[in-house]
């Protein structure tokens, strides 16, 4: 039971940052005005805050620092994290922020996690046996270059699903438990309990931010929180044994609604990187759902796609994302070509 004082600290201190932050947010204009802010995938037209990752990175750093052992990693998963908040503060404050540089940060975050000694070493075959990929140098820097493209791919999820207030720490607080719960069944290997509280930590932090994203919002995760909590997500799936298929499974209604969202942009001839209204939380909105109702779906839908993950072989894992997600994929594309026939309409008065 050593991960639950790990976690209740993270947590404690995501929630006690948040005041003083959402006071030097509005103080120094890290807001979210959509007058002065324009954005296509605005989801309402209140003023506010953001630099919501701030109090995430002070939980999980300081937890770090305080309740995990000193590993060769440590100082990558810190620099990392830092990296993050700063240019998701400066995204914050300044209003024209190019997506691209946004990206190159998130390339030289991943590139500093996997140099300090993070990195897939083995993958699970689905039909049987283990995959080594550290068996030569040559395929050792592929793994290294898949671990670096695993770890922006995640980031970016998580950034295009926090379109609706308490998407985004929803998602992560319940993916973070699962790996959590997956390293504590794998706790004959000593290092899986250190993982386990790494896993807890960042639960903590994400439920912090949960309670003050939760609608309406006192503050907004921004680039930095959702970047940062993202990074630690696809780092916990690399740690935990290569757990890629779990987080996988565990993150499919996002990841689905990504595929499909930059495999449109880029038939339509647009850059994946600029924002739309077409993303499946936008989708939900226009029928008619609530930011509770949405948050709401995707949290329970981690919750069962998590629990799955816990119980189910790789293949298993592999049958059911197939099935999952191209009932997923249906979804939305009929609630893009379909979607005013899901709207609510009023009553007939005939």
């Amino acid at each position: 039971m050593n991960f639950l004082l790990p976690a209740i600290f993270s947590f404690l201190a995501a929630v006690l940052s948040f005041p003083p932050t959402i006071a030097f947010a509005k103080k120094f204009h890290l807001i979210d005005d959509p007058k002065t802010r324009p954005h296509p995938a605005h989801t309402q037209k209140r003023i506010v805050p953001r630099a919501g990752g701030l109090p995430v990175f002070l939980a999980i750093a300081s937890a770090i620092l305080i309740f995990m052992p000193y590993e060769r990693y440590t100082p990558g998963i810190l620099l990392g994290l830092f990296i993050l908040l700063a240019v998701g503060l400066l995204d914050d404050k300044y209003q024209n922020f190019s997506p691209y540089l946004r990206l190159i940060a998130q390339f030289i975050a991943a590139a500093v996690v996997i140099g300090s000694g993070i990195g897939i070493t083995f993958i699970t075959n689905p039909l049987g046996g283990i995959i080594q990929l550290d068996s030569s140098p040559q395929i050792a820097l592929l793994a290294d270059f898949l671990s670096v493209i695993w770890i922006v791919w995640v980031m970016n999820m998580m950034n295009w699903s926090k379109g609706v207030d308490g998407q985004m720490p929803g998602i992560i607080t319940v993916s973070a438990i699962i790996l959590g719960f997956l390293s504590l069944k794998l706790s004959s290997d000593p290092t899986q309990l250190n993982l386990a509280k790494l896993s807890f930590i960042t639960a903590g932090s994400a439920l912090g931010l949960l309670i003050f994203n939760w609608h309406p919002a006192k503050i907004f995760p921004g680039f930095s929180g959702s970047g940062i909590l993202g990074f630690m997500i696809a780092v916990l799936a690399i740690l935990s044994g290569g757990k890629l298929a779990t987080a996988g499974l565990v993150l499919l209604i996002p990841a689905t609604d990504f595929a499909y969202t930059f495999l449109r942009r880029m038939l339509q001839g647009r850059s994946p990187v600029w924002g739309d209204r077409g993303h499946l939380h936008h989708k939900l909105l226009e029928i008619g759902f609530s930011h509770q109702k949405i948050a709401l779906f995707y949290i329970l839908g981690s919750v069962i796609l998590g629990a799955a993950a816990l119980s189910l072989s790789s293949k298993g894992k592999l049958f059911a994302a197939a099935l999952v997600g191209v009932a997923l994929l249906g979804g939305i594309l009929w609630l893009n070509f379909f979607g005013e026939y899901s709207k609510r309409r009023a009553p007939d008065n005939g």
